[in-house]
């Protein structure tokens, strides 16, 4: 009789039963005390089982099942603890798989998981606070920042007590990797689902923490919808995400955060297919699948059917580095088929079928299993945090490996690389990876880069935290640039200045722009005006003047009188007229400037008009003689304003000077000019209005001012004969858009045409054609020919319009096309309902061709099963297909829509298995038996018997049925009746109405 008992006991709990047992010893309760010794310890393997076909491979129940019965049966492992298990099932989701595990406290006494990276923290935390162990290999690894010390021993740990981790972190063992081969620059892609998004986050975090250069693409948030839209086209999101990688500088690693193909994985399939349309393994990238790094994926002796069976992703994966954990002596399948043999598990699944996870899932059980009998050995106190704490110095006996923890608890394992060749279905190990030592090794077998093209190396700072990495630049050699870069800016400095004080000082006094005035250039005059004739003169006098009067040789009416423009000098005058304008000059004495006089400044600001200056100097008279930037600025919005109107500042204002001025000193409301839009620019309206704005520091500097006029006017001036250029120039740049575009439409309208022309010629002879070299017929020597048809058509024809028998072609010939592309075949034509595809031509596949033609035939067959016709879905679609291998002639046939046709005895022999054939039946020809047999690649063929062929006579024939790693469902053939003929349809599985329709047809011929 054995109780079940949570491992994680508090302080008082734990001093209650320490007294329980004393009292039970003193008291001689022997058999009640071994009794009590022997509670069970339940592990709960926690993980999306059900709702992840991929992950349900791993037979998480039988793999639990036989570790358990594997621990109970360890004689190294006390008999405190009898060891139970149960799988509690998560959901896909991370929202809700948090949710289901914050259910699970008194579910089980440890846990093993979760898988989702996404709630790892949070599952952390609750174990935590239940004081249970947590045991993951899909967990992160912790932050920098959120690690504690241990009380014993003084060793890291994370940030989670009752945390251990049964497997090398899978971001570490990648780190490795990168760093012997120099690869640094990374761009980490997943696939929709939540698990490998959430993933692909924190991988992305971990490898950033380490210093690399990461980014991260997810397939959801790709092309240009949602999520969702991504799910319904997985091509096009894939492409995006490939068009994305190619437009990053310097990526040399994309990892795959998705379910490996050799493992079933759709999602990588898809992907790796569209790496090959988009011609990218070229050696360029490295693709690196993230998930093998959790377990051990079998590689001796080791062939994968996908890679064998799919060409296209064949060329994909030979830009794959696949990273697992090594094996040693046998690898997962060979023990996985001794269990099998031994009835120790019962399972309908072959060992190939079963996902490697499985090894995983025992070794982590193991492991939790193992650690707890240390801690009960080492303390007597069976804790998480107590558990956690004794992962170290344990050995112990994995699924297909020997396994040791070190002195601080880190799982030693090894692992190695594997690579394929690009022709064949199986991996080579070329590096073994040392996890103790964090160095790899070479096994002898080089990797094989598509195309002799190895990926570039990024600099060595990148993988040492002692160094900063300045965009894989040594921070000497970015140091000596910018001293370098100083340099050169310092004395092109100094040059200019020199060039400045040299040549451009003399024209500040000479010239029309000169800024230094002599006394030669001034014309003092003798300006004793009575103060009584300055207060009483009308203001137009002087002030109501306009400057250009003062600048008449003659003396203006109402102004100045004659005899006060008499000459002076400089010693008794210091007022000076320029070139027509009113100078006032100051003397300094001594080298002091001294404070103006209030009668000269009361003068002088009356020869200022103040329709110009801003409110802000108009309100602080100090403020106004001294003048700011901001104010010059409000100053040049008037000057704008003059310019646009033609007129004088607030011309369109019906008000005197001073009230403008009042109202401009004290709004509200605002007093500005009122400037019509159409009189000039927008963008010159706007600048008036930013300069002229109420608050000083709104306005905009003269620089940018400067910078909105050269936009405005292109950077040119704006005379008669640059504004003709200026529209020249416009003109021309508009007419090289124009071009751009016409050229940019020209270069799509020929792509579609070039593509729709290789897809009615092969690609090597439509460029022949268009270069008009005249393509020769052509001669190979082995090929194998595609003939089907559909059973009945004659038949199906009668009963069907016109319109839909077009709509089934075109449905069924659409399904083929779709099914031929992942195949290294070329489809030759379809005449009617036959369909007539060929490989070994017109590019040469070696003897693959035979092996290419049975893929597709059996993918072909087996979509057959549920296809339907749209208006009678009742009734079944069925095709014979017809097989044959041998040597042919192909050449272009005609001028006016010229074919690419075959000739020679191969293809009549071809179209005889095919009218000979039956009904959801792949008929060979013994020449095609025979290439397929040497080939070795599991195909199974059945012996029809003599088979008539008209003009050959009886010959042996044979049914194609199948093909080892195929597993997609066959269309079960119908039995003939005696006297039944192959090429019809039984009017019975015929709906009424149609065999009517038909009976009809009939009747009239």
């Amino acid at each position: 009789m054995f109780q079940k008992v949570p491992c994680g006991l508090s302080g008082p709990q734990r001093q209650g039963l320490g007294l329980a047992l004393a009292l039970l010893l003193l008291l001689g309760a022997g058999p009640l005390l071994g009794a009590a010794r022997s509670p069970t310890f339940t592990i709960g393997l926690v993980g999306p089982w059900r709702c992840d076909p991929v992950l349900s491979r791993a037979l998480p129940e039988l793999a639990a099942s036989l570790a358990i019965r594997a621990v109970n049966r360890d004689p190294s492992i006390s008999p405190a603890y009898r060891y139970d298990y149960t799988v509690l099932d998560q959901d896909c989701r991370t929202g809700r798989g948090l949710a289901g595990f914050a259910r699970l406290e008194r579910r089980a006494s440890g846990f093993v998981g979760p898988l989702n990276p996404g709630y790892c923290a949070a599952a952390g935390l609750l174990a935590e606070s239940w004081d249970k162990p947590l045991v993951s290999w899909a967990c992160p690894d912790p932050e920098p920042g959120r690690r504690r010390r241990r009380r014993r021993r003084e060793r890291t740990h994370p940030a989670f007590a009752t945390f251990a981790r049964p497997t090398p972190s899978a971001a570490a063992v990648l780190l490795r990797v990168l760093e012997h081969f120099g690869w640094a620059r990374v761009a980490v892609v997943s696939s929709e689902q939540e698990l490998w998004v959430e993933t692909a986050r924190e991988l992305t975090d971990g490898l950033r923490r380490r210093g690399l250069p990461v980014s991260l693409l997810l397939t959801a948030e790709s092309g240009t919808g949602a999520g969702a839209r991504a799910q319904a086209q997985p091509e096009a999101a894939a492409a995006h995400v490939l068009n994305r990688i190619r437009q990053m500088d310097g990526v040399r690693v994309v990892v795959m955060c998705m379910h490996s193909v050799l493992v079933g994985g759709e999602d990588q399939q898809l992907f790796l297919q569209q790496v090959d349309r988009m011609q990218m393994a070229d050696g360029r990238y490295v693709f690196i699948p993230y998930d093998t790094i959790h377990y051990s994926l079998p590689y001796r002796n080791a062939s994968y059917p996908v890679l064998a069976g799919n060409a296209r992703l064949r060329r994909s994966y030979d830009a794959v580095l696949t990273i697992t954990m090594d094996s040693k002596d046998k690898d997962f399948h060979q023990v996985l088929g001794e269990v099998l043999e031994k009835n120790e598990i019962r399972t309908s699944l072959r060992p190939t079928q079963v996902s490697p996870l499985f090894g995983t899932i025992y070794n982590a059980i193991y492991f939790l299993a193992k650690a707890t009998d240390s801690a009960y050995q080492g303390s007597r106190w069976v804790t998480g945090t107590n558990i956690a704490q004794h992962t170290s110095g344990m050995e112990f006996e994995g699924f297909n490996q020997a396994l040791q923890t070190d002195k601080d608890g880190t799982i030693i394992a090894d692992y190695v690389v594997l690579d394929t060749d690009g022709m064949g279905s199986q991996l080579k190990a070329t590096h073994s990876v040392n996890m103790a030592t964090g160095a790899l090794k070479y096994l002898g077998t080089n990797i094989h880069f598509p195309q002799g093209s190895v990926p570039g190396t990024d600099a060595d700072c990148w993988f040492d935290s002692k160094e900063v990495c300045t965009a894989g630049l040594d921070p000497m050699f970015v140091l000596l640039v910018f001293t370098m870069v100083s340099g050169v800016i310092l004395i092109c400095g100094a040059t200019i200045y020199s060039f400045r004080k040299r040549f451009l000082k003399p024209h500040r006094s000479t010239g029309p722009n000169k800024i230094i005035l002599k006394l030669d250039d001034l014309a003092f005059i003798n300006a004793q005006l009575s103060r009584k004739r300055l207060n009483n003169e009308n203001e137009t006098s002087v002030l109501g003047r306009s400057v250009s009067d003062l600048k008449s040789p003659k003396t203006p009416k109402h102004s100045i009188s004659g005899k006060s423009l008499t000459a002076a000098t400089p010693d008794t005058s210091n007022v000076a007229i320029y070139e027509g304008d009113w100078v006032w000059l100051k003397r300094i004495r001594n080298g002091k400037f001294t404070e103006v006089k209030p009668l000269t400044k009361t003068v002088f600001s009356k020869c200022v008009d103040r329709l110009w200056t801003a409110p802000e100097l108009l309100r602080d008279s100090n403020l106004e003689q001294k003048g700011t930037f901001y104010g010059d600025v409000y100053s040049f919005s008037i000057i704008i304003q003059e310019l646009i109107v033609r007129g004088p500042p607030f011309s369109m204002l019906d008000l005197s000077p001073n009230d403008i001025v009042k109202k401009v000193q004290k709004p509200p409301p605002l007093c500005r000019p009122s400037v019509s839009p159409d009189l000039a620019p927008m963008e010159c309206i706007q600048i008036m209005k930013q300069c002229w704005s109420e608050q000083p520091e709104r306005r905009t500097n003269f620089d940018q001012i400067f910078d909105q006029f050269k936009n405005i006017n292109k950077g040119k001036k704006t005379n008669i004969i640059d504004s003709m250029l200026r529209m020249l120039e416009q003109y021309s740049s508009n007419l090289e858009d124009l071009i751009k575009e016409r050229t940019e439409e020209l270069e799509i309208e020929k792509q579609k045409t070039e593509q729709l022309l290789t897809q009615m010629l092969p690609p090597s002879v439509a460029q022949a054609l268009k270069r008009g070299v005249p393509v020769e017929p052509e001669h190979f020597e082995q090929v194998t020919i595609y003939f089907s048809d559909i059973v009945g058509f004659t038949t199906i024809s009668a009963m069907s319009d016109p319109i839909e028998v077009v709509d089934l072609l075109n449905n069924l010939y659409t399904l083929f096309d779709a099914i031929i592309g992942s195949h290294d075949v070329y489809k030759v034509e379809t005449i009617g309902d036959a369909y007539m595809v060929a490989s070994g031509l017109p590019t040469r596949n070696g003897n693959r061709h035979a092996a290419e033609i049975a893929n597709m035939s059996l993918d072909i067959l087996s979509s057959m099963g549920t296809f339907k016709m749209r208006h009678m879905p009742e009734v079944p679609v069925r095709i014979r297909i017809g097989l044959h291998s041998g040597p042919c002639v192909a050449g272009v046939v005609g001028l006016t829509m010229p074919r690419y046709c075959l000739f020679g005895d191969t293809v009549n022999t071809a179209s005889r298995m095919e009218s000979t054939g039956l009904p959801y039946r792949i008929h060979l020809n013994e020449s095609t038996v025979t290439v397929l047999k040497n080939l070795n690649l599991g195909y199974k063929v059945e012996l029809r018997g003599k088979t008539e062929l008209k003009g050959k006579g009886f010959e042996d024939t044979f049914w194609l049925v199948g093909r080892e790693g195929f597993n997609k469902p066959l269309p079960t053939p119908p039995n003939l009746l005696p006297g039944a003929s192959n090429h019809g349809l039984n009017l019975e599985e015929v709906p009424l109405e149609r065999r009517q329709k038909l009976m009809k047809a009939r009747n009239m011929k």
